[in-house]
């Protein structure tokens, strides 16, 4: 039987598809630009706007502001608390997926009829 805590600890703002792609993304990078960002996941403006504000409101968000050749340049990075909160995040998917298992995976796929001929 699934235990439903993993899936109770989902993290809510994170939940969602694009702040998930977003913390996806600058877990993976120091920084990036805003530009870049709405360039990658393909975002408006206006859409991008309101997921970087919700999670710089959690604290999961960090927002450096600065000149480049007199335009201004808007960048984000992953807090340690955001960095965390991800990786939390991530566990909890990975306790989901391995409970969602049939107690038989591992087991050959003679069993279920889907052996891999080989020839």
């Amino acid at each position: 039987m699934l235990d439903l805590t993993a899936i109770e600890q989902l993290d809510r703002v994170i939940h969602e598809r694009g702040r998930l792609a977003i913390m996806s993304l600058l877990a993976a990078s120091d920084s990036l630009s805003f530009r870049e960002l709405k360039e990658l996941l393909n975002m408006t403006d206006g859409n991008l706007s309101v997921h970087m504000r919700t999670l710089e409101e959690a604290g999961y968000v960090l927002v450096h502001k600065s000149f480049v050749n007199r335009k201004p340049r808007t960048s984000f990075s992953l807090t340690d608390a955001g960095r965390e909160a991800f990786r939390g995040y991530i566990q909890s998917l990975e306790a989901i997926v391995r409970q969602s298992q049939p107690a038989s995976v591992g087991a050959p796929a003679v069993a279920s009829g889907l052996a891999l001929r080989t020839t």
